[in-house]
């Protein structure tokens, strides 16, 4: 059986998430949040795959939320949001270690919830 780029998505979000666990503790909160966002993507894309839908852009993303939100009957962008924001972080590096945690458990929940469904 050949891949359908789903597994190689679910591994490229295990591989992000360690590299943002490991970034995170040693404080390199600007590089842990783009894994963060990284591991969050993989996730999106995976799923998106395995059900033919779009995935190549930020928007693609974001409608990949909005789809499941209904599916799951859960507000799943204000948990996408807050990974949006550590994305933008990376680039801007202007979170605060309280704020910064605040959207890093928001990730989790939201890699929690997509890889129930994944």
């Amino acid at each position: 059986m050949t891949d359908d780029g789903s597994t190689c998505g679910m591994r490229l979000h295990e591989r992000y998430l360690r590299e943002a666990e490991e970034l995170y503790a040693s404080g390199d909160l600007a590089q842990a949040g783009e894994k963060y966002w990284g591991a969050v993507t993989a996730l999106i894309n995976a799923i998106a795959q395995r059900r033919g839908w779009s995935h190549y852009s930020h928007r693609d993303y974001a409608e990949v939320i909005e789809r499941l939100s209904e599916e799951l009957k859960e507000p799943l962008g204000r948990l996408f949001a807050s990974v949006e924001r550590l994305h933008a972080n990376y680039y801007h590096n202007f979170l605060t270690k309280v704020n910064f945690d605040a959207h890093r458990e928001d990730a989790l929940k939201l890699m929690q919830l997509l890889k129930a469904i994944s």
